[in-house]
């Protein structure tokens, strides 16, 4: 190319700074590429042109930053652990620096402070030298927030990897004119979190913080106020609070005089309204608590696929309510009572306490049974758990709000004719959310992939709001009913003897309970922490990031990630083996380059990339701390890329729910105790029918059958979201065109035994006039029908 050429060149693409949007860089690149220029070439024209910064940026750094620190926002009294790695042409050091000032001792690539304190916050950047080279990390801003949590001192919160947890709640406030308002909330989380405070649904403008100060407040700023907390990936609310701004009113009394009470009530303009809080009664929970179960994975029965979805969309917005949430999946007979039993050591008095449950079930005279995982065919109420039964050992103590959520069918079990006699106390706190009729059927959506059932659908969009829960519940129903693909089979059915207006969003006040309340949030914690994630050094210089996730209580996601490969390695990657015999995971789905191909499929855009993972469930079942092996696998060019192994053992304990040993066969105080049946195993020696009972070959033309009886909208549903069958009931659904021969030993239909009402079991209190307690216990329960 000639100089000629080159001048003309140039002078084209300086000319393109005249037209719109025009670029001269643009048609330099373009013109180079289509010439089949090198870098080479680039760097002669960028020195041509004397631009010295754009050749800088060509040329190969000595020095390059590959792990960026991440700012964050964590609990005081845990675990502080920045990262920043970087690679250079010689050995690099490290030098963390808070604001100007140097860290003391903080010459690694992970800069630790364990336990952090509120000192601690501030922003935090690193310098890497290599040789003359250096490079600055980019800026993280590390925020201490100030919350008596469950969890030790100087542990790592467990949801850090992504994952956003609300941990204080604002307040609503009574002030007067020209006094300070202030709000705070805050959530813990990697990157740190952004906040919005709204008023009555309004963004107040530059109120970006997590504490809102107004100076001075006028009337006209009273209202509710609530703040959004997001993340790159997840948004939250608060709950939204009432501050209500009164006048000041100054009262002159010359001497002392006698008043009567209207006199008094007179000086405040003929209203007792001025002596009176007029912000309505606030209602309060000494705690927040919640068991969520959705039961699948049958060993007898037809499997499900909406529990595993609605109990991780209700674990998320339960914590954006301040519950502390236990989310369990699969669960046995013996570890869904032993999960009940620790789900009823977090109660004490005043608790709001939620039961979520997803899975098969039935109900037989008023009393509500949930299947097990491993419930023969056909089951019983031996083989199964009493919801009436726990709800009884919840009022023993004392709680403020029981609210059950039962996400199953309730058809009659033709093979339990048990009548269960369970006793419950009069009180004004009990709501059952059943998601069908009596003696009907829930039913999950079809769906190419992982969808909510009919009830959760409806009840994620109305859960966070600020009403009575029976006002939600209402609105859930009526959403339901405007459901063509449900309308007529299934419809919300609510069951409440509420006399106050609690709402699921009421904030938390411990009061004289606050040393039990905390005690039991450690108790709570103690089931959600996970091992603090590791880095680690094989001797071929090979340098491994093993974290940790938890997908559910009982669901541990564990990723492998390359931090550092020595520069004679042409291949490097790692992996985990050698599980226990006790936990669910499957050769095939270990160590894969998505967390889809494992099974992770909640957590995946939370979840750092170019990681091998591993999802490893039921960990209810694991008898023994956690050991497992990681495999570091290599080739190097000069042995022939032959691979070579080093291995490391790995034990980090008993993680998550494991902790709680669900595994074991009994417990003590089991809520089996409070189900005193005919057929329950402390009374009979046959625990399930024989193996000749079991007719579960017959499932696939009877679930055909059901399909037809969707019918006429069977075309309609199946270009869009069809029910794929009964989400619950003694296991398979049947209906009247079908024969007695084809279910009568296996499962109950429309035309099977119907409730008697004679033998219906009324929940009364023991009295000397049991006519005249029962009649005003059944009129306090308002029952609602779709």
């Amino acid at each position: 190319m000639t100089d000629g050429s080159k001048s003309d060149d140039m002078e084209m693409c300086s000319l393109k700074v005249l037209q719109l949007e025009g670029s001269p860089s643009r048609m330099l690149l373009r013109l180079m590429g289509e010439r089949g220029c090198t870098a080479g070439h680039l760097m002669d024209y960028l020195q041509t042109l004397g631009n010295t910064d754009a050749v800088q940026c060509l040329k190969s750094s000595a020095l390059q930053i590959l792990i960026q620190p991440q700012s964050v926002a964590l609990i005081s009294g845990h675990n502080l652990r920045l990262s920043c790695h970087a690679v250079g042409k010689s050995p690099v050091q490290y030098q963390w620096f808070k604001t100007k000032e140097e860290v003391p001792n903080s010459t690694s690539p992970d800069l630790v402070i364990s336990p952090v304190h509120l000192k601690d916050a501030g922003f935090y950047i690193c310098r890497v030298n290599c040789g003359d080279a250096f490079e600055f990390s980019q800026w993280a801003q590390v925020d201490v927030l100030n919350v008596a949590m469950s969890c030790a001192p100087g542990q790592s919160y467990h949801s850090l990897e992504g994952r956003l947890k609300l941990v204080i709640q604002p307040q609503s406030q009574r002030l007067h004119v020209g006094e300070n308002l202030q709000l705070e909330c805050g959530a813990v989380g990697r990157p740190i979190p952004r906040y919005q405070w709204h008023r009555n649904g309004v963004p107040i403008p530059t109120a970006t913080k997590r504490r809102l100060m107004i100076p001075h407040v006028m009337q006209d700023q009273h209202g509710r106020y609530r703040c959004e907390i997001s993340s790159s990936t997840e948004r939250m609310w608060t709950n939204e609070v009432d501050i209500v701004i009164a006048p000041r009113i100054s009262v002159e009394v010359s001497g002392a005089m006698e008043c009567s009470e209207d006199d008094v009530y007179a000086i405040g303009g003929g209203s007792s309204d001025f002596f009176l809080n007029s912000i309505p009664e606030q209602l309060y929970a000494t705690d927040k608590v919640a068991l969520l179960i959705g039961n699948l994975s049958y060993q007898n029965h037809p499997q499900l696929k909406a529990p595993m979805v609605d109990v991780y969309d209700l674990t998320n917005l339960l914590r954006q309510l301040n519950f502390q949430v236990v989310s369990l999946l699969d669960l046995t007979e013996p570890e869904m009572r032993n999960a009940v039993d620790e789900f009823l050591l977090l109660l004490h008095k005043g608790v709001y306490g939620l039961l979520y449950y997803a899975g098969h079930g039935y109900e037989n005279y008023g009393n509500s049974f949930m299947v097990p995982v491993d419930a023969p065919n056909p089951y019983r109420s031996a083989n199964c758990l009493c919801v009436q039964s726990i709800l009884k050992l919840m009022q023993e103590k004392e709680t403020g709000l029981n609210v059950f959520l039962l996400d199953m069918c309730r058809k009659r079990n033709i093979h339990d004719d048990s009548t269960p006699n369970i006793v419950l106390r009069v009180t004004a706190n009990i709501v059952f959310g059943y998601a069908t009729c009596q003696d009907a059927e829930a039913f999950e959506l079809s769906s190419s992939g992982f969808t909510n059932g009919v009830f959760v659908k409806f009840l994620k969009k109305r859960l966070l709001d600020d009403e009575k829960i029976t006002v939600v519940l209402d609105r859930v129903a009526e959403d339901m009913g405007q459901f063509d693909a449900t309308k007529g089979k299934q419809a919300l059915e609510i069951r409440s003897s509420l006399s106050e207006r609690r709402a699921l969003t009421d904030p938390i006040l411990p009061g004289d309970s606050a040393d039990l309340a905390h005690a039991h949030s450690r108790q709570w914690g103690k089931a959600h922490e996970l091992p603090e994630s590791m880095c680690l050094n094989f001797d071929c210089g090979a340098q491994i990031k093993l974290g940790f996730a938890a997908e559910f209580s009982n669901v541990l996601v564990i990723y492998t990630h390359i931090i550092k490969k020595p520069e004679d390695m042409s291949f490097c990657q790692a992996h985990v083996t050698d599980f226990s015999q006790d936990l669910d995971v499957d050769p095939k789905e270990m160590n894969r380059e998505t967390p889809e191909e494992t099974g992770i499929y909640f957590l995946s855009c939370s979840l750092p990339q170019h990681c091998l993972y591993t999802r490893v469930s039921s960990l209810q079942k694991l008898r023994e701390e956690l050991v497992f092996t990681v495999c570091l696998q290599g080739t190097f060019t000069a042995m022939d890329n032959d691979p070579v192994h080093w291995t490391k053992s790995i034990n980090i304990g008993k993680p998550l729910i494991a902790r709680l040993d669900l595994h074991r066969a009994m417990r003590r105080n089991s809520c089996l105790q409070t189900c005193m049946m005919p057929h329950s195993p402390s009374h009979s020696p046959c625990h399930s029918p024989g193996p000749e009972h079991r007719l579960h070959l017959h499932h696939g033309l009877h679930q055909a059958q059901d399909y037809s009886r969707l019918s006429p909208q069977h075309l309609y549903l199946e270009a869009y979201e069809r029910p794929q069958g009964a989400v619950g009931g003694c296991g398979d659904s049947y209906y009247e065109n079908l024969s007695q021969s084809h279910y009568e030993a296996v499962h109950d239909s429309a035309g099977g035994l119907s409730s008697s009402p004679g033998r219906l079991s009324i929940p009364i209190e023991a009295s000397d006039d049991i006519t005249e307690l029962q009649t005003v216990f059944i009129n306090s329960l308002q029952l609602h029908q779709q």
